[in-house]
């Protein structure tokens, strides 16, 4: 018994902000965010583009790839923003019944931006588990740059966050692009260190001054930096690692790369560190960085391109912030013999 990919679905808003438009906003030089940060461009939300309606629109594109009716979907796991249409509220349930999945159950969890691999890892353990998933739609939406000042410098880590919606549909005994294993890390001494400090619990009932300044904030910068300095490469490394190694491979049967979009040095950097060239990633400098949905994108992508054939080991890895690495396996094309080695391309 597996679970294999049947469907990806992308939406993204038709409003972009080019990397001028980010040099006006920041004072950053337009080549350095350009060429340093990667991002040539990056889609944000128009006002009717909301959390919930982006994921939406992808589940819709998702299901017609699968060629599987709403009305056949178990389970809708919605693995998108906190940032949602309404507080306290289930997307999830909202996108099943737009969609016409009149059977699924539904319910909404985060890891942040590693949330698809979470998902991922959820949803199996679950089709595995029960017989009555068969069907089984992980949706995300995600538009964190509402919560994004440009002009706070300790935040320009984050000028790369834009809005776009994603789609899996995962199928039981699918007989292709199954699902292998997962792998976590946790940081919760980084949990406060980078947070929206207004309109949450722990400063309610809000002021009305709270309601013009609902960003992140960094309290303290340097202690910021120096935390993720130590920690983010070797999770990173990690769970890739990790996660190679439990779906029965090592790391150099990586074939693609499906990693979130962060800074070009770093993004060359793992790379450089699995033994991998760039043609077996992609560099998501036209798009920036989409939460979790940059791992389905990237997929996506890779396929378009010719990058990713029949047999290929997929890694997606992300880091959410809080702080959670994930990464999750993907054999892509049909299901073969368990850790058979497949057509894995040369390495350089």
């Amino acid at each position: 018994m597996h679970v294999g990919i049947a469907g990806i679905g992308l939406y993204f808003p038709s409003t972009e902000l080019s990397a001028a438009e980010l040099a006006a906003e920041t004072g950053v030089p337009e080549d350095v965010i350009a060429l340093k940060f990667g991002i040539k461009r990056k889609p944000v939300a128009g006002p009717d583009d909301t959390t919930a309606d982006m994921g939406y629109k992808a589940a819709r594109k998702a299901l017609e790839e699968a060629g599987v009716a709403a009305a056949d979907v178990d389970l809708v796991i919605w693995c998108g923003a906190q940032h949602k249409d309404y507080p306290c509220w289930l997307a999830g349930l909202n996108v099943a019944n737009r969609l016409g999945a009149v059977k699924a159950w539904s319910f909404d969890m985060e890891a942040m931006c590693g949330s698809m691999m979470a998902a991922l890892d959820v949803a199996k353990s679950l089709m595995l588990a029960r017989d009555d998933l068969k069907n089984v739609l992980l949706v995300s939406g995600y538009r964190n740059n509402d919560l994004i000042q440009l002009s706070y410098p300790p935040t320009r880590f984050m000028m790369d966050i834009g809005s776009a919606g994603s789609a899996c549909l995962l199928v039981r005994d699918l007989g292709r692009n199954e699902l292998l294993a997962s792998s976590f890390r946790g940081d919760g001494s980084l949990s406060e260190m980078c947070v929206v400090p207004v309109l949450g619990s722990k400063k309610w009932p809000p002021e009305a001054a709270d309601a013009a300044q609902p960003f992140f904030r960094v309290p303290d910068e340097a202690a910021f930096k120096n935390k993720l300095g130590e920690v983010t490469m070797p999770n990173f490394y990690a769970v890739i690692r990790e996660s190679m190694r439990k779906s029965g491979f090592g790391e150099q049967n990586i074939d693609y790369l499906a990693i979130l979009h962060f800074k070009r040095s770093a993004h060359l950097a793992v790379l450089q560190e699995l033994g991998l060239k760039e043609e077996q990633s992609t560099y998501l400098d036209e798009y920036g960085h989409l939460g979790q949905n940059d791992q389905l994108l990237s997929i996506k992508l890779g396929l378009e391109a010719g990058r990713i054939k029949d047999g290929f080991r997929i890694v997606l890895v992300g880091a959410g912030l809080g702080f959670v690495w994930a990464s999750s396996v993907v054999r892509w094309g049909p299901v073969v013999g368990r850790n058979q080695a497949g057509p894995s391309i040369a390495r350089g």
